[in-house]
């Protein structure tokens, strides 16, 4: 290989004239045509080429999820505002913000938004992914369907939801007036209750879809030998599927409740563009309150204290699954 390549070198030499050519220069030759380039030689080890390639994803990763996390951790203890310096105070934002009335109305209502719609969804989802698992016509077209309330935007959707939830034009109040139900109109979001009822409504509508197609691609792969052999057995339908389809579908379902309850945890669209917090902070969860406060009040450090409030909880939840997980593997 090495004679082929120094070939064009020599002819190139005697074409122009050289009737021999000197000993060092073929030396030369030969030894950079035999020599690996640098960059190709380094990246032939293995943890070089690892770093070359998860360069971007870190570099990425520290501009647009470690700098920002950083930073709200400063301003959580500090008394930031805007237009001028912050100062660092330690945890004094975080003891304003347990004596404070809104807060703690926030912190209960995250959590109850968040546990009552991620277990509506895993119910209408495990349901709806039974039923879309049978055979029937059109199957594909009715798969295809159920993601349309997920991939709709998240704003779109809600402000027609929005008008449906409306005093005047609700269309939820019109079909009961017409039943005769009803003889009022119900200010659905004029309520602290119904407008809480309303916001789960919502986000149960719009996530349960993720759920649905997430267990049907986990119990298609549950293998039907297991259900006849427990069929043959005696057991019956819901035996079937508590003792056979739910044991070996249950990583899947973790996954995809502990990804619902970090989205659902940090929920902000949905309740801003539906209520704002209101009727009179009554729907407030962390994210909308400390949007209010961060940027309609320019307290930035007290915003941030109650942005990273959510932070312990998430981690705990994270920890506990993925333990939990584990464990059962």
């Amino acid at each position: 290989m090495a004679d082929q390549r120094i070939e064009p070198i020599l002819a190139e030499s005697v074409a122009r004239g050289a009737t021999a050519i000197p000993a060092p220069v073929v030396v030369v030759a030969v030894r950079k045509l035999g020599r690996p380039r640098r960059f190709g030689q380094l990246l032939e080890r293995e943890h070089i080429l690892a770093a070359v390639l998860l360069a971007p994803t870190l570099v990425i990763l520290t501009l647009f999820i470690a700098y920002p996390f950083v930073l709200g951790i400063w301003l959580a203890v500090s008394d930031k505002v805007v237009g001028r310096p912050g100062n660092f105070v330690g945890l004094h934002n975080f003891w304003v913000n347990l004596n404070d009335s809104i807060f703690l109305r926030a912190f209960q209502n995250t959590f109850v938004y968040t546990f009552i719609a991620t277990i509506l969804k895993l119910v209408l989802g495990m349901g709806a992914a039974l039923l879309l698992n049978q055979h029937f016509r059109f199957k594909r077209i009715v798969r295809a369907s159920m993601l349309l309330p997920w991939i709709v935007p998240t704003v779109l959707s809600t402000l027609a939801w929005q008008w449906m939830f409306d005093a005047t034009f609700s269309v939820f109040n019109w079909m009961l007036m017409n039943v005769g139900i009803i003889s009022q109109r119900i200010l659905w979001l004029g309520d602290g209750t119904l407008a809480m009822g309303c916001l789960i409504t919502v986000n149960v509508w719009r996530g349960m879809p993720f759920f649905a197609i997430t267990l049907l691609a986990g119990l298609q792969t549950v293998n039907p030998d297991l259900h006849e052999a427990a069929e043959i057995d005696g057991a019956n339908a819901w035996q079937r599927f508590w003792r056979v389809t739910l044991p070996l579908i249950k990583p899947i379902m973790l996954v995809v409740v502990l990804f619902s309850m970090i989205a659902t945890f940090a929920d902000f669209q949905l309740i801003y563009v539906l209520t704002r917090g209101g009727p009179y902070s009554s729907t407030h969860v962390f994210g909308t309150y400390a949007y209010e406060i961060a940027m309609r009040a320019a307290k930035l450090g007290q915003g941030a204290s109650i942005s990273l409030t959510l932070f312990p909880f998430l981690l705990m939840v994270i920890v506990f699954q993925l333990w939990y997980i584990r464990r059962s593997d």
